[in-house]
């Protein structure tokens, strides 16, 4: 184990983070991602919001996703699984079209009546509680930059080496406190605490951030 609870993550991130600080907003994945977002806004000054994707899961194995896709349609593909896979397109489309209505309920539980933050001309720092795949983190980081985000960064706890591998030519400032090359890879092992975070939780730390 690495860490006690996402909180610490999220401190020992801020300990060493080097990214931007000036017009910051960080945006942590729902839901894992707020807590360890927390830490680290408050200790660069950024404000604190969320931002919900989620994996297209392979329709005889939905533990396990194909891609993701992030609340503005931002889809990414995992174009070597879909080769494998060989699902139709129409197929997709309608995975992608009920995953995304999912993304919007989540959302809108989670801001109410508030928008999606301003991004245009912003320093964006995308947080999770780790990297599996990282597709999930790619769609949000592509809705980042859609939106107009001056400079886009990520900082996760763990993730494997080859994942970080993927992400870091898609941003301008990549942090990771540890890289696995072990094999199979989860990022609950690296937790004491690693529960299935509520609704009610996000909320607080949003009330809180």
């Amino acid at each position: 184990m690495l860490f006690d609870h996402r909180e610490e993550a999220g401190r020992r991130l801020a300990e060493s983070y080097q990214g931007p600080r000036q017009d910051v907003i960080v945006l942590g994945i729902a839901r894992g991602g707020l807590p360890v977002g927390f830490p680290l806004a408050q200790s660069i000054g950024g404000r604190l919001d969320v931002i919900v994707v989620r994996k297209l899961p392979i329709p005889h194995n939905p533990e396990a996703g194909f891609g993701a896709i992030a609340p503005d349609g931002s889809l990414v593909i995992n174009e070597e699984m879909m080769r494998s896979l060989r699902l139709p397109e129409k197929q997709i489309a309608d995975i992608a079209s009920d995953v995304l209505k999912e993304v919007k309920r989540r959302e809108a539980a989670y801001r109410g009546e508030r928008p999606f933050p301003e991004l245009n001309g912003k320093n964006v720092v995308l947080t999770d509680d780790g990297l599996a795949t990282g597709y999930t983190m790619i769609a949000a980081i592509k809705m980042a930059r859609k939106l107009g985000a001056a400079q886009v960064a990520v900082a996760v706890p763990v993730s494997p080496a080859d994942t970080a591998d993927r992400i870091k030519p898609l941003v301008d400032y990549f942090h990771c406190l540890y890289f696995s090359t072990h094999y199979p890879f989860a990022v609950a092992s690296f937790y004491s605490d690693f529960h299935d975070m509520t609704d009610e939780e996000v909320l607080k730390y949003l009330e809180d951030g």
